[in-house]
C-alpha cells in the first residue's frame, strides 16, 4: 500500500517492541508449563494493556512489569497450578527473557539501517527487555537508542510517550516513523505527529475508528522497498 500523504525525510524509525520486534507466541507455552490454559496469556496481555492504559488515562504511570505480575496474579486466580501461585508468575514472566524476533526482522532491520535510517525503540516495557531481545537477535548494535515510557513518565499511546521520544532524540515528531503492529499505537504517534507504518502479519481489516497508517506491510523486511517508493 502507498503512503496516504505525501513523503517526507525521515531520519529516525522508532519500533514498539513487545508483538511488534518480538514473537510473544511461547509465552502460552509458559501457561501451560504451570498448569493453565494457553489461551489465559491474550487474556492476560489484553488486561496488561487495559491496566497500563487506565492508568494513564487517570495521569498515573506504573513499570510494565508491576503490572504484568498484578495482572497475572489476577488471570491465575481459581485455576488448579501446579505450583505455587508465585513460581507460577515468575515462571510466565521469565518467557520474556526468552523470546525470539519474528522471522521478517532480522532482514527487516538490516535494510532499513543500510538505507541510511536512524532506528530507535519506544517499549511500554523496559528498555533492559529490549536490549535483551535485541542481543538475542544479534540485532542490537543496529539500534541507536533503546527507550522505554518508564523514563517518560507514560504510556503509549499518550502524547507525552512519542514527544519524549522525540525530545530524546532530538528531533520533530514529523520526522519521525512508528513501526508498530497495534493500531492503538499507530494511532497514538499520528495524533503526536509522526508518520506511522503497520505491520500485519495477520492480515487482519484495520479498524476504522483509529488514525489510518501511513504504510502498511505484510513483515518488516518489506518497508525499506515500500519507503523507497512512497
Amino acid at each position: 500500500m502507498t503512503a496516504s500523504r505525501p513523503a517526507t525525510v525521515l531520519p529516525l524509525i522508532v519500533f514498539d517492541v513487545n508483538e511488534t520486534l518480538s514473537d510473544m507466541t511461547p509465552l502460552a507455552g509458559r501457561f501451560t508449563d504451570v498448569g493453565a490454559p494457553a489461551q489465559l496469556a491474550k487474556l492476560w496481555f489484553a488486561g496488561l494493556l487495559r491496566d497500563g492504559f487506565a492508568r494513564t488515562a487517570a495521569g498515573a504511570s506504573e513499570r510494565f512489569s508491576v503490572l504484568a505480575a498484578a495482572s497475572l496474579r489476577t488471570v491465575l486466580h481459581g485455576v488448579d497450578l501446579d505450583r505455587d501461585l508465585d513460581s507460577a508468575i515468575d515462571h510466565v514472566l521469565d518467557g520474556f527473557a526468552h523470546l525470539p524476533v519474528h522471522p521478517d526482522v532480522p532482514d527487516g532491520v538490516r535494510a532499513l539501517r543500510a538505507d541510511g535510517y536512524h532506528l530507535v525503540t519506544l517499549s511500554n516495557g523496559s528498555a533492559d527487555v529490549a536490549q535483551k531481545l535485541l542481543d538475542r537477535a544479534g540485532l542490537a548494535a543496529e539500534f541507536d537508542r533503546l527507550l522505554s515510557v518508564e523514563q517518560a513518565g507514560t504510556w503509549k499511546p499518550a502524547p507525552g510517550s512519542y514527544r519524549y521520544a522525540a525530545s530524546t532524540c532530538g528531533v520533530a515528531a514529523e520526522e519521525m516513523l512508528l513501526v508498530a503492529v497495534h493500531p492503538w499505537d499507530i494511532d497514538g504517534a499520528a495524533r503526536a505527529g509522526l508518520r506511522t507504518a503497520w505491520i500485519n502479519r495477520a492480515a487482519a481489516p484495520y479498524p476504522d475508528h483509529f488514525s489510518r497508517p501511513d504504510y502498511t506491510v505484510t513483515g518488516l523486511d518489506l518497508l525499506v522497498a515500500e519507503l523507497k517508493t512512497a
